[in-house]
């Protein structure tokens, strides 16, 4: 009997091994739930990011979104223009830089962030040069920085720097209107302005300057985002306005400083 007991007290499992046990049978199925659902997000993420939105899409986000303005049939109405002849490219520009949808009327439209995806842009820019053909996007040569640096600089002092600056950093034009700094403004984008004629610029066609020349100019605006500005304040890049007040408030008004300070030193 002794022996009976002592191998029944022998055999009884403590109370600690089935814990760890339920606590290790929790922590495997919670291993295989974690994998399970960080491959399925993977799967979800893959499939978004390669799915295109087609031209339909476009069309009923332009409807939703544009056409109270611009008509349901690109017409324009009183509110807005007819996007008749515009195209792929300008539709682009105008909604990747914010200035699509229009918020509020003004002496022009400000840029801010975009409100829709790449995707919904490009649905949109397809479902317009669909039904009104205009200008579309260059091939990749015109945009990869590589062209006549000097030559566009040139170029650019000629025809853009009498709105935005020698510096490409802005300027102020009539009526409230101004034409944007460049220093962070993209190659598509350099190249869009140009050809459509966005806000108060004119449209610069082949005959003005040439896709060559549009290449140089984009190289030029590139090469000047990247350099490094040596020695000095920029003053905002604006030229002698900036430079003048610069040095009338500090340069002369130290001199009247100084001036001031003698005089009452010798009396």
């Amino acid at each position: 009997m002794a022996r009976e007991k002592k191998r029944r007290s022998s055999g009884r499992r403590s109370p600690l091994a089935a814990a760890a046990l339920i606590g290790a049978g929790l922590m495997i199925t919670g291993a295989v739930y974690a994998g399970a659902t960080a491959a399925f997000a993977a799967t979800d993420t893959q499939s978004a990011a390669t799915s295109q939105l087609t031209v339909e899409d476009g069309e009923k986000l332009f409807t939703a979104n544009c056409a109270t303005c611009h008509g349901l049939d690109l017409e324009g109405t009183a509110n807005g223009p007819s996007l008749y002849g515009v195209g792929e490219l300008a539709t682009e520009f105008q909604l990747s830089t914010g200035r699509m949808p229009l918020q509020m009327q003004g002496p022009q439209a400000p840029q801010k962030a975009p409100q829709f995806t790449e995707d919904q842009i490009l649905a949109m820019a397809a479902f317009v040069q669909s039904e009104a053909p205009g200008p579309t996007f260059p091939s990749d040569q015109i945009l990869d920085g590589k062209g006549d640096v000097s030559n566009g600089a040139e170029l650019f002092r000629v025809n853009c720097a009498m709105c935005h600056n020698v510096a490409a950093a802005g300027g102020a034009l009539t009526e409230g209107k101004y034409a944007p700094g460049l220093g962070e403004t993209s190659a598509l984008h350099m190249y869009a302005a140009m050809v459509t004629g966005p806000q108060n610029m004119p449209v610069f066609g082949d005959m003005n300057l040439s896709d060559e020349d549009k290449r140089d100019i984009i190289s030029a605006l590139l090469f000047q985002q990247q350099s490094v500005q040596i020695g000095g304040f920029s003053l905002g890049s604006l030229g002698p306005v900036s430079e003048g007040l610069f040095v009338w408030i500090f340069g002369i008004g130290a001199l009247v400083a100084v001036t001031v300070w003698i005089t009452a030193k010798s009396n």
